[in-house]
C-alpha cells in the first residue's frame, strides 16, 4: 500500500511531531481526554502570545537587561479563569511593574475566550433556560463554572441589537396586523408586578409575516396602544389595512386617531369568550349552537337576524349577552364585507395568539422575571427563533392579495 503524503508547511510538519511525541508519552483514549489535551494547548499557546504581547512592550526579552530601554519591567502573574469550550482555563496573565501593560489575546476584564460559548448562551437563554440551568449544562458538558453574572453580561449584549430592532423601519403598507399583549411578573422595586408586554404582527402585501415590534407596559391599555400605534408610523407605516384587536375599550378610537381609514375587526374568539364566561355548563353547549349561527352567517343581515333570534332564547337567562354584541357589532360584524379567504384571516386574532403561546412555552420556567430588560431579552431571542421557522407565505394569499387591491383599489393604487 502507497504511504500517504502530505503536502504541508514545515511549520505543520513540526507541530505533528511534536504532538505525536506529546501522544506518545500521553495517550488519549477518549473524548473528554481529547477536550482536556486540548484545553492544556490552548493554555500553553496563549500564556506564550501574552508573553510575548509584554516582551514587545517593554522592548526587550526575559533577563535581556543589555537591551533594556525602559524604566518599566516585568512583575509576576496573575491568575485568571478563562471559560472557552473545551472548560475553565486557568492562565498566568503576565503584568509589568507600572500598569501601563494592555493584553491584546486575552483582554483585561475578558473572562469568555470564544465567540461560540457565548453563542451557546444566548442560545440556551433563547430557549428558555434559567441561569441557573445554564450554569449547570455548561458544568456538565464543559466543565465550566458561570456565574449568573457572568450570563447576564454575555445576554445584555443582545440589549443595542433589540432597541435597533424595534426602531427599524418598516412597510408603508400593512394588508392585516393583529394587536395583542401577553402577561408576565417582573419583580419591581422590591414587588412583583403583573406586567403587559405589547405585540404587533403584521402581514405585508406579499403576505409576509413579521413581528413590528414587542413592549413591556405597566398593564394593557388604549394609551399605551395609542404611543406603539405612533411609533409604527414614525417608523415609516403609512396604512393598516385591516387591524384584528382583542376587547379592550377604547382600542378602536387609538387605532383611528393613527390610521383613521384602517378597518378594525373585534377578535370573535375574544368576545365568544367573554359572552360565554357566566354560562353555566347545563347550558353552555345549547348556547353555542345557537351562538354560532351568529357569526357563521354568510351575510351581515343574516347574522343580525339570528342575533334576535338568540336574543329571544337566552335573553331571559342571559340579557348580557346579546346586548353585549350588539354595542360592540361595528367592530365584531367588519369581517361579513369580504369574503371568505380573508374572512379567514381577520374574524381573529389567533395568528398572533398562536405567536404568544409559543413565547408561553419558552418562558414557562420564568415565573417571576427579575427586570424588563430580563424580560424582553428572552421574549427577543425566543421571537427571532420563532420567526426564522415561518417560511413564504400563505398558498392562497395571490387570491387574498387580488381582493384586498379591489376592496382598497383607492389606498393600493400606487401598489405594484
Amino acid at each position: 500500500m502507497a504511504k500517504r503524503t502530505r503536502n504541508e508547511s514545515p511549520e505543520r510538519q513540526a507541530l505533528r511531531e511534536m504532538m505525536a511525541a506529546y501522544l506518545k508519552a500521553n495517550p488519549v483514549h477518549d473524548g473528554k481526554e481529547v477536550n482536556d489535551v486540548m484545553r492544556e494547548m490552548m493554555s500553553v499557546m496563549l500564556e506564550g502570545v501574552l508573553d510575548g504581547e509584554l516582551e514587545e512592550e517593554l522592548g526587550y526579552s526575559k533577563y535581556d537587561y543589555k537591551n533594556k530601554d525602559t524604566d518599566n519591567a516585568r512583575n509576576g502573574y496573575s491568575p485568571k479563569t478563562v471559560h472557552t469550550s473545551y472548560g475553565d482555563m486557568d492562565l498566568n496573565i503576565p503584568r509589568d511593574r507600572n500598569g501601563e501593560f494592555e493584553p491584546q489575546a486575552i483582554k483585561k476584564y475578558q473572562n469568555t475566550l470564544t465567540q461560540d460559548m457565548e453563542e451557546k448562551i444566548i442560545s440556551m437563554y433563547a430557549k428558555g433556560m434559567t441561569t441557573g440551568d445554564i450554569e449547570s449544562h455548561l458544568n456538565e458538558l464543559y466543565g465550566i463554572e458561570v456565574s449568573d453574572s457572568t450570563i447576564s453580561r454575555i445576554t445584555d449584549k443582545i440589549l443595542p441589537i433589540i432597541k435597533e430592532w424595534q426602531e427599524r423601519p418598516l412597510e408603508e403598507i400593512y394588508a392585516v396586523v393583529y394587536l395583542d399583549a401577553i402577561h408576565f411578573h417582573v419583580r419591581t422595586d422590591g414587588r412583583i408586578i403583573k406586567k403587559a408586554v405589547y405585540i404587533a404582527l403584521g402581514i405585508d402585501m406579499d403576505g409576509e409575516r413579521d413581528i413590528l415590534g414587542m413592549y413591556v407596559g405597566e398593564n394593557e391599555s388604549a394609551k399605551f396602544w395609542l404611543s406603539i400605534l405612533n411609533g409604527l408610523k414614525n417608523r415609516g407605516v403609512r396604512d393598516i389595512l385591516i387591524a384584528c384587536v382583542d376587547g379592550l375599550s377604547g382600542f378602536p378610537q387609538a387605532i383611528s386617531a393613527v390610521f383613521p381609514e384602517t378597518e378594525i375587526q373585534h377578535c370573535i374568539i375574544h368576545q365568544i369568550r367573554n359572552s360565554t364566561k357566566f354560562v353555566s355548563y347545563k347550558d353552555i353547549k345549547a348556547l353555542m349552537a345557537d351562538l354560532k349561527k351568529v357569526y357563521t352567517a354568510s351575510t351581515e343581515d343574516i347574522a343580525l337576524l339570528e342575533l334576535d333570534t338568540f336574543a329571544e332564547i337566552w335573553d331571559s337567562k342571559y340579557p348580557t349577552i346579546s346586548k353585549s354584541w350588539r354595542e360592540k357589532w361595528a367592530t365584531l360584524s367588519t369581517y361579513f364585507k369580504y369574503p371568505e379567504e380573508i374572512r379567514k384571516i381577520i374574524y381573529t386574532t389567533n395568528t398572533v395568539e398562536g405567536f404568544n403561546r409559543q413565547l408561553r412555552k419558552v418562558t414557562k420556567n420564568k415565573s417571576v422575571f427579575p427586570t424588563d430588560e430580563s424580560l424582553l431579552k428572552m421574549l427577543y431571542l425566543a421571537a427571532m427563533d420563532i420567526t426564522r421557522k415561518w417560511t413564504g407565505h400563505r398558498q392562497d394569499w395571490g387570491k387574498i392579495r387580488a381582493q384586498l387591491m379591489i376592496y382598497f383599489e383607492e389606498r393600493l393604487k400606487n401598489i405594484e
